[in-house]
C-alpha cells in the first residue's frame, strides 16, 4: 500500500488534537517524556518506541532500577541495546509460534483434546470434563479450570509461582479442579501458554527458546535475546522472554505487515487473523483472542495488545501501521498500566501528529 493510504484513523487523530490543543509541537516525544519523568510526573518508565508506516519516528531510554524475572539487578541506564522483561507480553509472542508450528504441521490442530497429546497423565481422566479441554480453549485461557493469579508474583500461593515451584509443570496445569465447562469462561492462566510451549517442543523438537530464535527472531534481525528458564530448567512461557524494545517493536511491526517482515512471510496471515478474532469477553469493550488482548480505537480501528506485569506493553493498531513498545519497572503495582496507557495516549500518538505535521 502506499504511504498515505495507512493513515492513523481520522477519528484518533481528531481525538488528540482536541485533548492536546497547547501541546508543543515543537518539542519531540522524547523531550517530552524526559521533562514529564524528571518531574516525577510518570514513575517508573524504561523505555518507549514508536513506530509508523515500518519506520521508528520516536524513542526514548530512561535509568531506572530493573529485574531479571524476579530479581533485581539494580538502576539500569536503559538503551537501545538493553535487555528488558517482556513478562506476560511473553504469552503473546508464543501465540504467535504455535502458529507458525501449525503451519508447519509440527503441532496438534486446535480441536485436539489436550490430554490426549500427555498421555502420561492417562489418571486425570476422571470424568469432570477434563477430557474435553482442547488447544484453543489454552489458547484463549478457556480451559475452565481453577487458576488464580490475583496474588502478588512473589506469593508461592500465586499459581503461575506454584507452577514453577511444582515437581511437574505440566502435571499442575492440567491436574487443577474444573470449576466451569471449557470453551465459556474467561480466567487468566499463565499455565495454559505453558502447556502450548510444550506442544511446540514435542512438536518440533526444539523447546521453545530454540524454535522462537530460527523461527521469529532470526528472520526478524533479532540478535540480542534471553528466555529465561525455571528451576526445571524449562523456559518460562508465560513470563521468561527479555527483548530490547527496539526488537519488540519489531515483532509489531511484523504483525501490522500482515506477518511478513522485509518482504518475508513470518507467520501465517490466516493464523493472525484467527489470534485477532475474539474467543472471550474479558469486560465491556475488552475481548481475548490466542494470547493476545483485543479492542477498538476510534472509528473502530482494531487495537491489539500485549501486557505484561509491571508495564510492559506492545500496542498494534494494524489498519494505520501504528506500533508503540513500552517497558517499565512498575512490578507488581496494580496500577502500572496506566503509566504506560498514559504513555501511549499523552506522548506516543501525540507524536505522531506532530510527525504528521512536519
Amino acid at each position: 500500500m502506499a504511504h498515505n493510504q495507512r493513515p492513523l484513523a481520522s477519528a484518533a487523530l481528531a481525538l488528540v488534537l482536541s485533548l492536546f490543543p497547547d501541546v508543543g509541537w515543537a518539542q519531540s516525544m522524547e523531550e517530552r517524556l524526559g521533562a514529564a519523568v524528571e518531574a516525577n510526573e510518570i514513575v517508573g518508565l524504561h523505555s518507549t518506541v514508536v513506530m509508523l508506516d515500518g519506520e521508528r519516528i520516536a524513542e526514548a531510554y530512561f535509568r531506572g532500577e530493573d529485574e531479571r524475572w524476579g530479581t533485581p539487578i539494580g538502576s539500569i541506564d536503559h538503551g537501545p541495546n538493553t535487555l528488558h522483561d517482556l513478562r506476560s507480553v511473553t504469552k503473546s509472542v508464543v501465540g504467535l509460534l504455535y502458529g507458525i508450528a501449525l503451519s508447519e504441521g509440527a503441532v496438534p490442530p486446535l480441536d485436539t483434546p489436550l490430554l490426549d497429546l500427555f498421555p502420561e497423565y492417562a489418571d486425570l481422566r476422571d470424568g469432570t470434563r477434563r477430557e474435553e479441554i482442547t488447544v484453543e480453549d489454552a489458547l484463549t485461557m478457556q480451559m475452565g479450570t481453577e487458576w488464580d493469579e490475583s496474588l502478588p508474583y512473589t506469593d508461592p500461593r500465586n499459581s503461575e509461582i506454584a507452577m514453577e515451584l511444582s515437581e511437574d509443570r505440566y502435571r499442575f496445569v492440567l491436574s487443577r479442579p474444573m470449576v466451569t465447562e471449557p470453551g465459556t469462561t474467561w480466567t487468566y492462566n499463565g499455565g495454559a501458554v505453558a502447556l502450548i510451549a510444550k506442544l511446540i517442543a514435542n512438536g518440533t523438537g526444539q523447546e521453545i527458546d530454540a524454535f522462537a530464535e530460527t523461527r521469529l527472531f532470526d528472520p526478524l534481525g533479532i540478535e540480542i535475546h534471553e528466555w529465561v528458564r525455571g528451576a526445571d530448567d524449562v523456559p518460562s512461557a508465560a513470563s521468561g522472554l527479555r527483548l530490547t524494545t527496539r526488537d519488540l517493536a519489531k515483532i509489531g511491526v511484523m504483525i501490522a505487515q500482515n506477518g511478513s517482515y522485509n518482504g518475508q512471510e513470518i507467520v501465517p496471515p490466516s493464523w493472525l487473523e484467527s489470534s485477532f478474532r475474539p474467543a472471550a469477553t474479558i469486560q465491556e469493550g475488552f475481548g481475548y483472542g490466542f494470547l493476545w488482548y483485543l479492542t477498538k480505537g476510534p472509528g473502530g480501528d482494531p487495537i491489539l495488545i500485549a501486557v505484561g506485569n509491571g508495564g510492559q506493553r506492545l500496542t498494534v493498531q494494524p489498519n494505520a501501521e501504528f506500533v508503540v513498545a513500552t517497558f517499565a519497572g512498575n512490578y507488581n503495582d496494580p496500577n502500572a498500566w496506566q503509566t504506560t496507557v498514559r504513555v501511549l495516549l499523552d506522548f506516543a500518538i501525540p507524536e505522531v501528529v506532530r510527525y504528521r505535521q512536519q
